[in-house]
């Protein structure tokens, strides 16, 4: 539209007001006009985009030089009743640092056997720093949050660090490490570290005082004892964070070699009651061990272990000792059941299986560097078949419990059905994706598997190998070939998956890449069990449990009907797993729900085995259940009775599997 200007207007500076007037009023119209147009006649405005910016690392990467001069740690370890550590650290400054302004230490954070980062550096609190005597302030990374910048004034010397390690006091806090009559000192909680050096060329002398009375045990050696202050012997950073300590005021050690010791705290002083028989196959487990391997891989080795409902249940590696806690009556109920006898073999394996031979991915130079967990199908699932052998061959776990447990652990994979879409290979991640947080749907999420069917996939690999060579060399050829090493010599020799194939090839010719292929990173519909039948057994079920499942039910107050309706039960009736795809499943059931009546029957275990044993007439099970404040009934359709796994022998004579669990050495 256009708006002629009037004519008849004179004089120039009345004429320009008139025409500024009139295009102001064209303005608003315009303003107006274009109001009206649709969205598509005008051009939209942009929103506001940022650009992403390089993410800038300022904490320097980790140099194999030596750190100049020592760490001391002081470690105040008597307040028991609050589980509060105190800490006073010195942490010398380096001379090209004394005037840059500011120095970081570090917290360790990927923790080595973890596989994962699980450093608790939440738990760090009251932090002080002082530079030669002055407080100077800090700041955590932004980036980096168990990194610490220290301000440095000129000519910095010496930083002194003051904090609290404030241990967990309930269970939900994480894991008890203070219990009134035992702890456990876990140096990595207690310290800082310098950036930019390896960890292993950073001298420390440690110290720690313990509650008066209390004695201690650590791979660590003692240069004086001053009333209940220990001091270490200046050792790296490394090796201190390898070395936990385990102290109680009920205390009691076993020489089991002249390299080895047990060492025991427990809640009472009656379950130190340990017999002759007893040690006798701790004694065993050291001598099988070192024979199975042909060498050993420490100058000495302390086994660490807590009797105790108090403290929190660990297990734990470490080159030259381990970390070991169980329940109470682990020798004064000896001939109940197996109990968790295997730990100890397990966690000894790993001073050559995962900390002298060590995944290229895994080792780090600090405790920085994210954890590559790809091959915990050999660091753990070959310790698990080792730990096993071993715990059979030492007599700890008689051969009758450990083919139980070996059936037990085979039928709990097959009910694995995530293995569907999940290969084995993606569990080794699991640390990492969940946490070891609790899963709704273990059978189809899967979990970390490559411990047990790591140790599945070896014991086939053993059968393969007695097949081969017409039984003159077996997976033990392996191991010492690929773990051994010379005595005494606790550094490491990392490998890659190359590398295992390559001494599996030494060892007996067959297309180990192949095997390894489809057992590890391909999906399947059942656990592989080719190993049982090459070592002359077979998986059978029975209506009865075997000794290893009945203890293992009785230590976690529970029943395992997970092989037959496809749930397991707390003895309150709290449904706590259903398998996926199994009749439980389709019936609806959930983990969290619990069983109120059987049947129209109050809830029992034993009245729940006989509903289910009665299904090979009834066909179904009735349950009454409850959730909250909410009740239901379903009905679980199923008809093949109580089934618990076994092994049953096949073939004549004496098989792999046989051949595998007897002792070695002759006493």
């Amino acid at each position: 539209m256009i708006f002629p200007i009037p004519v008849h207007l004179s004089g120039r500076k009345t004429s320009m007001k008139i025409l500024h007037k009139f295009s102001v009023n064209l303005g608003i119209l315009a303003m107006g006009f274009v109001s009206q147009l649709p969205m598509t006649a005008m051009a939209a405005p942009e929103n506001s985009k940022p650009v992403a910016q390089p993410v800038i690392d300022t904490i320097a990467a980790p140099r194999d030089i030596k750190f100049p001069g020592v760490m001391l740690l002081d470690v105040d370890a008597t307040d028991i009743t609050r589980a509060i550590f105190s800490v006073r650290q010195t942490i010398p400054v380096p001379a090209d640092a004394r005037n840059s302004g500011e120095m970081v230490l570090l917290f360790p954070e990927w923790l080595p056997g973890n596989h994962a980062a699980r450093g608790e550096i939440e738990k760090l609190a009251g932090l002080r720093f002082s530079v030669d005597g002055q407080p100077v302030t800090w700041r955590r990374d932004s980036l980096d949050v168990y990194a610490l910048h220290i301000a440095l004034p000129a000519d910095a010397q010496e930083i002194l660090a003051e904090f609290q390690f404030v241990s967990p006091t309930d269970s939900d806090q994480g894991r008890i490490v203070i219990a009134p009559r035992m702890m456990n000192l876990r140096w990595h909680n207690m310290a800082l570290y310098p950036a930019g050096y390896y960890t292993r060329n950073i001298p420390v002398i440690a110290k720690a005082t313990y509650p008066a009375g209390w004695q201690a045990a650590t791979a660590l050696r003692a240069t004086a004892t001053d009333k209940n202050t220990v001091t270490y012997a200046r050792t790296d950073f490394d090796t201190l964070v390898d070395s936990p300590v385990f102290a109680g005021a009920h205390f009691k050690s076993w020489i089991l070699s002249d390299r080895v010791t047990l060492n025991v705290v427990a809640d009472a002083p009656e379950f130190l009651e340990a017999s002759d028989e007893q040690i006798e196959h701790h004694k065993r487990l050291v001598v099988e061990a070192e024979n199975l391997f042909g060498s050993y891989q420490y100058d000495h080795y302390d086994f660490l272990l807590a009797l105790t409902n108090e403290m929190g249940g660990i297990g734990l590696e470490h080159h030259r000792s381990s970390e070991n806690g169980v329940n109470p009556e682990y020798f004064t109920k000896w001939n109940n059941g197996p109990g968790r006898r295997n730990l100890l073999p397990h966690e000894m394996v790993h001073s050559w299986n995962g900390k002298y031979r060590r995944p290229e991915g895994i080792w780090a130079p600090n405790f920085r560097r994210e954890s590559q967990d790809d091959l915990l199908w050999v660091y753990e699932g070959q310790t698990q078949f080792w730990g096993y052998v071993l715990g059979a061959r030492s007599g700890l776990f008689s051969k009758k419990d450990t083919l139980d447990a070996i059936a037990a652990i085979t039928a709990d994979l097959d009910l694995r059905v995530g293995r569907q879409w999940r290969p084995l290979a993606d569990t080794t991640h699991d640390p990492i994706i969940a946490s070891r947080r609790p899963k709704a749907w273990t059978s189809w999420q899967r979990s970390e598997d490559y411990y047990n069917e790591g140790m599945l996939i070896w014991l086939e690999a053993d059968g393969i190998i007695r097949r081969e060579s017409n039984g003159k060399k077996s997976l033990q050829d392996f191991a010492q070939r690929f773990f051994g090493g010379t005595d005494g010599d606790w550094g490491v020799v990392t490998y890659q998956m190359d590398d295992v194939i390559a001494d599996l090839q030494a060892v007996q010719p067959y297309d180990w890449r192949a095997f390894l292929n489809e057992r590890v990173f391909q999906t399947s519909n059942e656990a592989p069990k080719n190993g049982l039948t090459l070592g002359g057994y077979q998986l059978v079920y029975t209506d009865t449990p075997s000794a290893f499942i009945k203890d293992s039910e009785d230590r976690f107050n529970s029943a395992k009907f997970n092989y037959s309706i496809g749930i397991g039960v707390k003895t309150n009736g709290d449904i706590s797993s259903v398998e996926w795809d199994s009749p439980a499943f389709a019936a609806g059931l959930t983990n969290g729900e619990r069983i109120v009546a059987v049947d129209g029957d109050d809830f029992s275990i034993a009245r729940l085995k006989q509903a289910v044993s009665e299904t090979v007439t009834t066909g179904s099970v009735q349950l009454l259940l409850k959730k909250g404040k909410r009740y239901r009934e379903t009905t679980i359709s199923y008809s093949g009775g109580l089934r618990y796994p076994a092994l049953e022998k096949i073939g004549e004579g004496e098989g792999g599997i046989d051949m595998l669990l007897k002792p070695q050495v002759l006493k």
